[in-house]
């Protein structure tokens, strides 16, 4: 089978005095039935290309199954009277959420399972399948959860009675994904955020159980199309938090979860640029915020007085805060620091780090814990050691391993070996990368080298424990981080360094990871691939055109590849949010500069790498068409013969496949197509 060949319809866009021919503008039309018909040859494509790949993709596959270990059980969380945790057994493809009435933790192995809610009850074969937003009433008799079966970011909510086991009449459609769902202290009214045509969260209502929907009431709309509205709760429980946000900016009202029908509170009025999270501690709302502040201040005022502002944690160049838990006993601060990540507690008004035996790791706090605990849940990780959940004594400062997630099949970590490299940028800055291979992989020279990166909206790329990806570590292959600017891991500056203007700091911090890795012996272009996805698959898109050379392979997913046509059409979802990120093409300067890296406008006659390229019909995030129009440019332009595939999941979103088997039938896929390309056969242990 030949590779398709789209067919070319001038399309010309003229903005600036400039002018940018778009001939695959009309893959964009879904309802066009030629569209569906070119994804699926292309589908056919994918098969037939893949097919001689079937035993190694296999192989690689039972070897991720081989991994999966016979029970994986979270580490319960006490909230009041019950522990709850979620748990997956072997042969089941999503969780299954449980809790157990037990008076102490060292109680829990003789108390009985009580299901929450099985999803694998709500699964329907081959089907999709994504349930999010879990929230029990303060009573715990009533379980809400958010559910979606295509894709997008539009759920649908249901209430669970868990005395009866039956749903609640109260089914509510539209709500958003994430952070949109919270209960009244006295569980008869639920707060909700729905989306608008572009899946934008916007609009917070109320709804009294048993009423008819139509009878909720709007609490509040975020009419700034560049803003989305989110919501959570204190750990105290006592307000809901409400939060409207840009990029750049933020704005906090308060609903106290006491008394569901009183008029939601300001905390303080939005100004560009000032970004500002709260929390309650006793009397006091903590406002974490980066006035004056790159990386971020602590204050803190009476509840009574939002207007009097006392310092509690100054701004610290060295020192990136994130996040605030505020239990009853003490305060826990969340942030970064030396490019990780790092817990502090508050004691005697200086903040204490939490120290850790690795010299570098992913530390976080779990999420949802009491208020009243005396013991804070925390999960530790790094590429080498598997997550393990300790437990924080607030008073005394002594921790516990509670918990050392299981790796099925043998895993000795001194097998193992991880590092932080740095390559110079070309202007001179030092970008870390973490490495992770087992011992004797570098011994021979350049080793088959696998290279990620994202880089965007501030995110990091964390060293991470992936069992699933052992039995390739053991094949020598070297997997590679690089923590480029756009993301963190240095700090508030890092991001601000990799976005708008700065973006093209992103790109060339990777070709320069990617230099550094070849100078070095680590690999060698012949044997390397890179691989990012969404913001990440733009990374490696924009890589693919600048310094194709260096890999042999480049594996974008679900990429975000069309920059200029997207920031300049409105009717796209998300397209308002990101102008912060990427710019406002409408104005010139941000418009040429953009068109200077997005991967589409660049295309060249020129030799590429081989490209795996992936996308969902369903996706809100990264419409279809950016990558189908992508590809069909690059082979009417390419002049190599290396192969291009381009894969569209018909009936999901942005995040692939759901149920954890079909997600490592995914990986394993695209594992088999790098490891081809860069010359590894897959040997049986």
């Amino acid at each position: 089978m030949k590779p398709p060949i789209a067919k070319r319809i001038p399309h010309p866009h003229k903005l600036h005095g400039d002018v940018r021919e778009d001939d695959y503008y009309w893959l964009r039309d879904r309802s066009n039935p030629e569209v569906i018909n070119y994804l699926k040859e292309e589908n056919r494509y994918y098969e037939e290309t893949m097919h001689p790949l079937e035993e190694q993709t296999e192989q690689i596959y039972e070897s991720m199954v081989d991994r999966v270990p016979e029970s994986e059980e979270n580490v319960p969380v006490q909230h009041g009277p019950f522990f709850y945790y979620s748990r997956l057994d072997k042969d089941k493809q999503y969780p299954i959420y449980a809790r157990k009435l037990a008076k102490s933790r060292e109680d829990l192995s003789e108390a009985t399972e009580e299901v929450v809610l099985d999803l694998n009850d709500l699964a329907i074969d081959e089907e999709y399948l994504n349930v999010t937003v879990q929230r029990i009433s303060n009573d715990h008799k009533l379980f809400a959860y958010l559910e979606n079966r295509d894709g997008s970011d539009r759920f649908t909510l249901y209430i669970k009675n868990m005395e009866t086991g039956e749903l609640l009449a109260d089914c509510i459609p539209n709500i958003y994904l994430f952070g949109s769902l919270e209960w009244s202290s006295c569980g008869e009214y639920i707060f909700y955020i729905t989306v608008d045509d572009q899946q934008r969260p916007y609009r917070l209502w109320r709804h009294r159980l048993g009423s008819d929907k139509s009878s909720d009431e709007l609490i509040y709309e975020e009419k700034d199309t560049t803003f989305t509205l989110f919501m959570t709760k204190s750990l105290s429980g006592k307000y809901i938090i409400v939060d409207s946000r840009s990029k750049t900016t933020s704005e906090i009202r308060l609903i106290h979860a006491d008394s569901p029908l009183s008029s939601i509170k300001l905390v303080d009025e939005r100004r560009d640029g000032i970004e500002y999270d709260v929390e309650q501690w006793g009397d006091d709302l903590l406002i974490l915020t980066n006035e004056g502040a790159m990386n971020f201040q602590l204050l803190r005022c009476p509840l009574d007085d939002l207007d009097s502002r006392e310092k509690m944690i100054e701004n610290n160049s060295d020192r990136y805060l994130q996040a605030m838990y505020p239990f009853r006993d003490k305060l826990l601060i969340f942030g970064r620091e030396n490019g990780m990540t790092q817990i502090w507690v508050l004691r005697d008004d200086e903040l204490e780090k939490i120290k850790w035996d690795e010299p570098f790791y992913t530390v976080s706090i779990v999420s949802h814990q009491s208020y009243e605990t005396n013991e804070v849940l925390l999960e530790y990780e790094s590429h080498i050691t598997p997550k393990t959940t300790y437990g924080l004594n607030l008073l005394t400062g002594e921790k516990r391993s509670l918990q050392v997630a299981p790796v099925s099949g043998d895993y000795d970590s001194t097998c193992y070996r991880q590092e932080q490299l740095w390559a110079e940028a070309e202007d001179g800055v030092n970008v870390p990368m973490t490495v992770v291979y087992r011992e004797g992989a570098l011994k021979s020279g350049p080793a088959p080298l696998i290279l990620y990166g994202y880089g965007s909206y501030g995110a990091n790329s964390d060293p991470h424990f992936n069992p699933y990806r052992l039995s390739l570590l053991d094949q020598g292959i070297v997997f590679v981080t690089a923590q480029v600017r756009g993301g963190s891991e240095m700090g508030r500056n890092w991001y601000e360094d990799g976005k708008m203007q700065n973006k093209r700091n992103t790109f060339t911090d990777f070709i320069a990871a990617a230099k550094y890795l070849i100078e070095h012996n680590y690999t060698m272009p012949s044997k390397m691939a890179a691989r990012g996805g969404s913001a990440g698959g733009l990374l490696v898109g924009a890589v693919a055109n600048m310094a194709g050379e260096l890999f042999q392979v480049i594996v974008p997913e679900v990429p975000f590849v069309d920059v200029v046509t997207t920031m300049l059409d409105e009717s796209i979802p998300l397209t308002t949010l990101e102008w912060d990120e990427w710019g406002d093409p409408r104005k010139q300067e941000d418009y040429f500069y953009m068109k200077s890296y997005s991967p589409y406008d660049n295309v060249e006659e020129k030799e590429y790498p081989h490209l795996y390229i992936t996308t969902g019909l369903n996706d809100p995030r990264v419409a279809f068409w950016e990558p189908a129009k992508w590809v069909a440019r690059l082979r009417s332009m390419k002049t190599d013969h290396n192969i291009l595939v381009l894969k569209t999941n018909m009936g999901a979103g942005h995040f692939g496949a759901s149920g954890r088997f079909n997600h490592l039938k995914e990986g394993a896929e695209c594992y088999a197509f790098i490891l081809d390309k860069i010359g590894v056969a897959i040997e049986q242990k």
